[in-house]
């Protein structure tokens, strides 16, 4: 992919790759804004354990998991091998991962309030090879490839790697390997389908008509199933939807006081328990307030 930079109205300049020279750079530009690019908490960087060495350890405080990010210019290391140790060694020894967590950021959670089946493994490269890719190209897999480069006039482009829509399931290679079968066990990678297949044909139009409308209106909208909603994102999740047996629950991310809301339609969820990110709830059976919902989303956005 070309990138220009427009002069005037007629001329334009291709902007020149600036290759990082250094792993560290790339370390250093994601732990600064792990916020901002993957709405992450930074927990700890170059993070030791068992004798193995975690370049940058996050939380998210979404999915209540840890994510582990590793850095490579190194286009001939299996990422599904490694990849599938880290979330092993994470599995064997979640009190350390806990421990380093409170100790760090100050603060008080408990192994059991870690939602480890949502555990994940990124890596960071400025090239992945084909073979990198399409080891990865399992709809199930807990680890994701992110793609970054860097140009001329500081200009920085991030890329995640999606899977492809007929990517099948790790399960298939499960047999081979003893490790990818035991964290597999543990860790589920959740789909659009196993949301739909438990609910009414009913619902999932439902569902369908507000996600068509979802995409209308934000059409980069990224669609990430989680273990008890589906996640529509941008930098962080803007809305979230859970199919229930009668009705869809949604939530717009926005904190109380945020929300212009003439009709009183949300709840206020700011101090009681509720499944997905943001203070405001609705329970909807039926599209007769879709626009107006769409139009409380746009201030999320």
């Amino acid at each position: 992919m070309n990138l220009y930079q427009s002069k005037n109205s007629n001329n334009l300049n291709i902007l020149k790759e600036k290759p990082f020279k250094l792993e560290r750079e790339i370390q250093i530009l994601f732990e600064k804004n792990l916020s901002e690019l993957m709405g992450l908490e930074m927990v700890n960087s170059e993070f030791v354990i068992k004798g193995k060495r975690i370049d940058t350890l996050g939380y998210d405080p979404q999915s209540k998991a840890f994510v582990i990010i590793e850095y490579k210019r190194d286009k001939n290391v299996s990422v599904v091998d490694q990849g599938f140790t880290y979330l092993s060694l994470m599995l064997e020894n979640k009190a350390d991962f806990v421990l380093t967590y409170n100790e760090t950021l100050k603060k008080s959670i408990h192994s059991s309030s870690v939602d480890w089946s949502q555990t994940r493994v990124v890596f960071v490269s400025p090239n992945f090879t084909e073979n990198q890719r399409l080891a990865t190209n399992f709809k199930d897999i807990a680890i994701e490839l992110w793609e970054i480069k860097r140009y001329e006039n500081d200009v920085i482009i991030i890329n995640p790697i999606k899977k492809t829509k007929s990517a099948e399931t790790i399960k298939t290679v499960t047999k081979q390997s003893s490790l990818i079968k035991s964290v597999n066990e543990e860790i589920k990678v959740y789909n659009e389908e196993d949301h739909l297949n438990r609910r009414t044909e009913e619902i999932v139009e439902l569902y369908e008509s507000f996600k068509e409308a979802l995409l209308n209106l934000k059409p980069d909208f990224e669609i990430v199933p989680k273990k008890w909603y589906i996640a529509f994102k941008l930098n962080k999740n803007v809305v979230d939807i859970e199919l229930q047996a009668k009705s869809l629950k949604i939530w717009i991310n926005l904190k109380k006081g945020q929300l212009d809301d003439p009709k009183n339609l949300m709840r206020d969820v700011s101090i009681t328990g509720h499944g997905g990110n943001g203070d405001y709830e609705v329970n909807v059976k039926d599209t007769e307030n879709l626009e107006y919902i769409m139009s409380l989303v746009k201030q999320a956005i």
